[in-house]
């Protein structure tokens, strides 16, 4: 018994010491290789990468503002009470992609909102509710500005997981954006993470800053998703990034239902893509089918608990996982999951009980979701893999630019078992309209 202890002890202690290199600090985390090794198949991408040494994405963020070393505006891990938009400029700097300029465009009030007393009851003060309108239009304003020059009308957005700093999400968000090209606007949406408190406590403080930051994603992506131009809204989440972005769209798809509609054709979200997502099943499971599992929530006036609920639309999950990913065992042990949604496969799904059957039928039935297994090591601790293999950026590509399902001609994908599918390294050439 004595030796069983001592054994479980050490390898905690060894799980704990491996932490920062498994849950992605900077220094372990994003690639800091040439973007062109991440390009998708075709000249077009290849061209622009070569051609412009610098490019610009939009960026909202509820971190708190700090000052760089040179006295530059730059954005820390505290939480910040309101939430900031503006543009990130960044440059190719030989292998790495550099931040060379944040440029700050405006902001929402301070949150909570204050409320003032009237003789009819409270309600919000005025002047607070014209600063968020003005907010919200000068946002909106910039999306369609940059929506006028994009190839498409569609909007991209990243957000990234635990440990990064805001220029960590700014240049990962670049990566993801040059594979794409000049197609789509672009967007980082930064929450605070990356906070003190050493690489165990600093997970636990990264995980409530995720929960702090919810309300004001669920804001950011309303906003994003309502301005004028706006056809699609694409939404990718690596890691612990995924779990705030699943509790944000958990309440719009509340919001959808209650006002008798979808997600999808509410908040034109076509595409909802999780990389290596850092959530217990369950908790994922609830979240996705939470509308579901709720009849007696209000559909319109009323609760409709026999009647059929709202179309899904376009809305499509792809859900990229890998059994070789050593971040999410580490996750998994330390905090009791049954199993992360990033490490789940065809062959594990079988032997779970209640929500992972419920995940698989509700998925079989609507048709909503894929989930593509990674068998590859792109990196020592196989978390970051989005950004290393190009096979990966390739599907991307494939499914956001090509419109492409699994299963069609350009998707480097074998079936195992709908909805699960592998990938493979190599791809023919991506057709682009």
């Amino acid at each position: 018994m004595k030796t069983f202890t001592k054994t479980r002890l050490f390898r905690f202690a060894f799980l704990v010491f491996l932490l920062p290199c498994l849950l992605l600090p900077p220094a372990c985390s994003y690639s800091t290789e040439t973007v062109g090794k991440h390009l998708a198949a075709g000249d077009t991408s290849k061209a622009h990468v070569e051609q412009d040494t610098s490019f610009d994405i939009l960026y909202v963020t509820n971190r708190a503002p700090s000052t760089s070393v040179e006295e530059k505006l730059s954005y820390g891990a505290t939480r910040g009470h309101s939430m900031a938009y503006g543009s990130v400029t960044l440059a190719h700097r030989g292998v790495s992609v550099e931040v060379v300029r944040i440029s700050k465009h405006g902001e929402f009030p301070q949150s909570p909102y204050p409320i003032e007393l009237t003789d009819r009851g409270p309600r919000r003060v005025p002047a607070v509710v014209d600063a968020h309108l003005s907010a919200t239009a000068a946002l909106q304003g910039e999306v369609s500005r940059r929506l006028a020059k994009a190839k498409r009308k569609e909007v991209v957005v990243f957000i990234h997981g635990y440990n990064n700093s805001f220029d960590d999400a700014a240049k990962a968000t670049g990566k993801i954006c040059n594979t794409l090209s000049a197609d789509f606007v672009c967007v980082s949406l930064s929450w605070p993470a990356g906070g003190s408190g050493g690489a165990f406590y600093g997970y636990n403080i990264d995980r409530e800053s995720g929960e702090f930051a919810v309300l004001d994603l669920k804001k950011a992506i309303r906003t994003l998703a309502t301005a004028d131009g706006v056809e699609r809204l694409h939404l990718i989440a690596h890691s612990r990034g995924a779990d705030v972005l699943l509790s944000a769209l958990h309440q719009l798809g509340m919001e959808s239902y209650m006002t008798r509609t979808s997600i999808s054709e509410r908040y034109k979200i076509n595409n909802v893509v999780l990389f290596a997502p850092d959530v217990d099943l369950d908790v994922a499971t609830t979240k996705l089918f939470g509308f579901v599992s709720d009849p007696d929530a209000p559909f319109g006036t009323r609760a409709s608990p026999y009647g059929l609920l709202p179309p899904v639309g376009s809305l499509h999950l792809t859900v990229y996982s890998s059994p070789n990913n050593q971040a999410l065992a580490l996750s998994s042990a330390l905090f009791g999951s049954v199993i992360r949604l990033g490490r789940l496969t065809s062959a594990s799904i079988d032997s779970k009980a209640a929500s992972a059957n419920a995940l698989w039928n509700n998925t079989q039935i609507s048709g909503v979701a894929d989930f593509v297994e990674y068998q590859g090591n792109a990196s020592f601790t196989g978390h970051s893999y989005f950004l290393d293999d190009p096979a990966v950026q390739k599907d991307l590509d494939a499914l956001l630019r090509g419109h492409l399902k699994a299963g069609n001609p350009g998707r480097p994908l074998i079936e195992i078992k709908r909805p699960f599918w592998k990938i493979i390294g190599r791809t023919s050439q991506i057709k682009r309209d």
